[in-house]
């Protein structure tokens, strides 16, 4: 077992083994006087795993109940959480229990909200099962649902007490969910290490899958351990996200993934930053092959414009300025604030 301790205001680890959803009562019973539990899943994962979860749970004395949502980007919406609330209040969950987040990012993002808002906020558990969310968004206490007019905008900072991350069940993960997870991998590379970045580039990720998860869940630990809130240092988690963001919004959460959409933005990014000179030189190029060998997109069939646009209202924005990460080269990067009335020349618009 690879164990990483999270040391923010409310600390926490994260344990990293294989086949440990069948061990989650065992590990959670420690850090909770919890009676009841909720694992909040969605159509896809419930069915595969979600027994086995409730099984270990009930066998070390959580009553426990599993509330199901329709899997998608789609139900990412305050509409599903108040169901979320609903069946919260009819199986009688208290503040001194407990919910058990089952799934991918989605399912992080909104059962982490629901935890921090009903009665004020109750202790949760994440349980990542896709690559995405075991590398990145599982990790970090932010939780959130989308607005029709933007991703992400109502949310709260509410830090699990425990999660659990098993590498097996990736080998259930549709393939276009893997390389979607590999979009956020690749950002870890491209904004702190460039060894997993020349790893990435000289071997096959899923042979070194284990590595690349303990690899980027210390990044997003160290990075938030220094700025839990996002005032400051945490923004360069963002890399490739405020371009990202807008294409998902232009395609209207469908038909491009997160993991995509992040791939896109950094390649776009990279290259304007490098024509401006604030880039190390050949470092779009790299980035561009690195991705497309993993199948990722690095460009997009909407105008420029049109993104920058659509970047408006965008949750980095402070002011009359918006935040972007942008790389000084492999391995490293920096943030800089873009004032809205400099697009057009920044962008080329």
């Amino acid at each position: 077992m690879k164990t990483v301790a999270v040391k923010t205001g409310r600390p926490y680890e994260i344990l990293i083994e294989h086949n440990i959803l069948d061990r989650t009562g065992e590990f959670v019973r420690p850090l909770t006087k919890a009676i009841r539990a909720v694992i909040v899943s969605d159509t896809n994962v419930a069915p595969i795993y979600a027994d086995r979860v409730k099984n270990s749970l009930e066998q070390n004395g959580f009553e426990t109940s599993v509330f199901v949502f329709e899997a998608g980007e789609s139900s990412k919406r305050l509409s599903t959480i108040e169901k979320m609330y609903t069946h919260f209040f009819e199986h009688n969950l208290t503040r001194t229990d407990i919910i058990i987040a089952l799934g991918g990012g989605v399912t992080g993002d909104m059962a982490g909200f629901a935890a921090a808002t009903y009665l004020r906020g109750i202790d949760f558990v994440q349980i990542p099962t896709s690559l995405l969310a075991q590398v990145d968004s599982s990790v970090g206490g932010k939780t959130a649902v989308d607005l029709p007019t933007g991703k992400n905008l109502v949310g709260a900072f509410w830090q699990p007490i425990l999660v659990l991350i098993d590498p097996e069940t990736l080998h259930t993960l549709p393939e276009a969910f893997f390389r979607d997870g590999l979009g956020e991998v690749v950002k870890y590379g491209c904004i702190r290490s460039l060894p997993l970045f020349e790893r990435l580039e000289k071997e096959n990720a899923k042979d070194l899958i284990d590595d690349i998860i303990y690899e980027c869940v210390s990044i997003k630990r160290d990075v938030v351990e220094h700025d839990e809130r996002d005032t400051g240092e945490r923004a360069i988690l963002n890399f490739g996200h405020t371009l990202g963001h807008a294409l998902e919004k232009l395609h209207h959460y469908t038909g491009l993934t997160h993991g995509e959409a992040v791939s896109a933005g950094a390649a776009m990014i990279t290259r304007i930053s490098e024509n401006h000179g604030m880039t190390a030189k050949g470092s779009a190029e790299r980035l561009e092959n690195l991705l497309k060998k993993y199948g990722l997109p690095t460009d997009t069939d909407f105008a420029l414009s049109e993104i920058v646009t659509a970047t408006r209202g965008d949750k980095k924005s402070t002011g009359k300025s918006i935040n972007f990460i942008f790389l000084s080269e492999i391995g490293k990067c920096y943030i800089k604030k873009i004032n809205t009335q400099d697009f057009g020349k920044f962008f080329g618009v």
